[in-house]
Parts: structure tokens; C-alpha cells; sequence
């Protein structure tokens, strides 16, 4: 659907996204002049906050956020430049314990491959809760990694005196170097969690220029933001196991705008009722869908956007190893 106003339609079978993962890419050892740089791994369950709160540490939304569990699907890298620190951020899916899709075990490898290999671990949690799901991964930390108690969403507390015991329960439950009650909302928060954070941070060169936000690539950045729009416009309805795929991704020289890109992408689904929900009575949805992508994406981009939204079905996509893979998934 052309969020201008054509009618939704399928498209052919989509190209695989180029959304492929990956590591930052740590360059040859060099004099660090005064400088500071290092991984931090922010890990959690589903829906304690992670996005948000890398949105809020690196100061620009690279991350989407929603209500629904399990939208962050891959390691999202944002970097952030304060004085001589480099901070690179690494936001990983929750770790999945209920269902054991091939979309889930690519999304706890995710999760797995990030924790034992940083300089130090944001282990986000609801302030005052602590369930299995978090226990889970609390047990994926790795000995001699500092790790970060974020206790995330103070902001719902209402008994702030309550917390003490719960943190004291929490210390017992892992050695952490360090408690932080935060709320991802609150700038003095996020400026704490940078000051703590900088203190675990080797001297060495920084990895990014200082004006550098993330390591993924426009396109993938088109595909994420369309997603968000998806899971927040269609509420719990819409399976979390719909996806979007990137067809087309074009940059074209315009005369009256300074810069241009068109962009054709495919929602998909698993089931007929899926693709109704999603394209909407009269295509009402999936134009609105479009057009609050569309927004973000010029602002993000500072250019003009076409963007052409379809939908299709792909039945048991997500138990399929193959196709997960071909969707940009590890």
C-alpha cells in the first residue's frame, strides 16, 4: 500500500532484508589519548524497558519500542560520545523461556552471544519484581563481567520505601557492582547510568566518530520503524511473530527536495485473519501504519520518503530455521 493512497496488495515473494546482525568490529590496538570505549550489553526479559532505555542512553530513538513482548528482534548497537568516553551499547531481544520457535532460539542466541563478550552488563529488571523469566537471565551472566542492577520504571513505584529489601534480596541473588533505581523517562536518570557505566570502560580509542549513533544501516532502520508502527497500531491482536521485510530501498537525485527515498516493504503474516487485521476495513490500517512510518523515517532521515507497504502470508514462517534466516535473523 502507498501511503498516498493506493489500495493494499500482495506483493511478490520479498527479498531477504538486508538486516543481517552484527558484531561491532573492534579495530587494531592503537594510543587511546586520554580516551574511553567499551561494549555494554543491555539484557533483560521481554518488556522490562531495554529499548527505551537505549533510545534514552544514546539520546535518539534507534531502538523501537512497543507494549507487546518480543518486538526487539535483533542486537541493536547505539553509540554514545560524552567528553572522552565512547560508550557502545548493545540492546538485545528479552530472552524468550515459553515458546521454542526457530524465531526464538535466533533470538536467545542473540541474547547468548552478547552477554560474555562486553565490558560490562545492564541487568534490567521492573523495580520491586523479580520472576523466573528474570531469573533466567539473570543466570546467563557471566563470572567476571560487572553487571548492573537497572531497576527500571521507578516511576511506578508508589512506595519507594519498599525497594530496600527488595535490592538487599536482589544482592543476594547476584553479586552485583552496583544498584541503580531508574526511570528510562528521567534525563537525570540516564546521565547517572552514563556516569556509573563510564567507570567500567577500558582506555582505549574510541570505536566510532564522535557523531556516530548506531551501526545499522538505513534500511534496517526503514524495516525496524515500520515494525513498530505494525505491533503498536494493531495492539495485541497481531502475533508477535509478524515480521517486515525490506524489498526495495532507493535513494533517487529529486529537484525539489534535497534529498529522496523510496522504499517498498512487505508485512508478514501467518494466517489470512492476520492480513485482514493488519490491512484493516478499507485499508484504513495499513495506511495509517504507513503514514506514521513514513514520519519517523523522514525525520530520522532528514529526506523525503515514498514508502509502499503490502502484506502477505507465509504460514509456520517462523518455526521454518530457513526462512527466519532469509528474514535477516541469526
Amino acid at each position: 500500500m502507498n501511503t498516498e493512497g493506493e489500495s493494499p496488495e500482495d506483493s511478490a515473494d520479498a527479498s531477504p532484508q538486508d538486516a543481517t546482525p552484527q558484531e561491532a568490529t573492534v579495530p587494531a590496538p592503537a594510543e587511546a589519548n586520554g580516551q574511553r570505549c567499551g561494549l555494554v550489553a543491555i539484557v533483560g526479559k521481554p518488556n522490562v524497558g531495554k529499548s527505551t532505555l537505549l533510545n534514552a542512553l544514546v539520546g535518539q530513538k534507534i531502538s523501537i519500542t512497543s507494549r507487546k513482548a518480543q518486538t526487539t528482534r535483533h542486537r541493536i548497537t547505539g553509540v554514545r560520545t560524552e567528553g572522552d568516553t565512547q560508550f557502545v551499547f548493545v540492546d538485545t531481544p528479552g530472552f524468550q523461556t515459553r515458546h521454542s520457535s526457530a524465531l526464538n532460539r535466533s533470538l536467545n542466541r542473540a541474547v547468548t552471544g552478547v552477554i560474555g563478550d562486553v565490558d560490562v552488563v545492564l541487568f534490567v529488571v521492573e523495580a520491586g519484581n523479580f520472576t523466573l523469566a528474570d531469573a533466567k537471565v539473570l543466570s546467563l551472566l557471566k563470572p567476571g563481567i560487572p553487571a548492573i542492577l537497572v531497576a527500571n520504571k521507578l516511576d511506578l513505584v508508589h512506595r519507594r520505601g519498599e525497594l530496600a529489601p527488595w535490592l538487599r534480596d536482589m544482592q543476594q541473588r547476584h553479586p552485583f557492582a552496583e544498584f541503580m533505581p531508574v526511570s528510562a523517562k528521567q534525563p537525570k536518570d540516564i546521565l547517572r547510568v552514563l556516569e556509573v557505566c563510564g567507570k567500567y570502560l577500558p582506555a582505549q580509542p574510541w570505536w566510532y566518530e564522535a557523531d556516530e549513533l548506531t551501526d545499522k544501516s538505513e534500511r534496517f532502520m526503514a524495516g525496524e520503524m515500520i515494525r513498530e508502527k505494525l505491533f503498536r497500531l494493531t495492539g495485541d491482536e497481531l502475533p508477535y511473530t509478524s515480521t517486515v521485510v525490506i524489498d526495495k530501498f532507493e535513494e533517487e537525485p529529486s529537484p525539489k527536495f534535497k534529498r529522496m527515498v523510496r522504499i517498498a516493504a512487505t508485512v508478514v503474516v501467518e494466517r489470512e485473519g492476520h492480513k485482514a487485521m493488519v490491512i484493516g476495513e478499507g485499508g484504513e490500517k495499513m495506511k495509517r501504519i504507513g503514514t506514521e512510518a513514513r514520519t519517523e523515517l523522514e525525520q530520522l532521515f532528514d529526506a523525503k520518503v515514498f514508502l509502499q507497504l503490502f502484506v502477505k502470508v507465509r504460514s509456520g514462517w517462523a518455526d521454518d530455521e530457513a526462512r527466519v534466516r532469509s528474514f535477516g535473523y541469526e
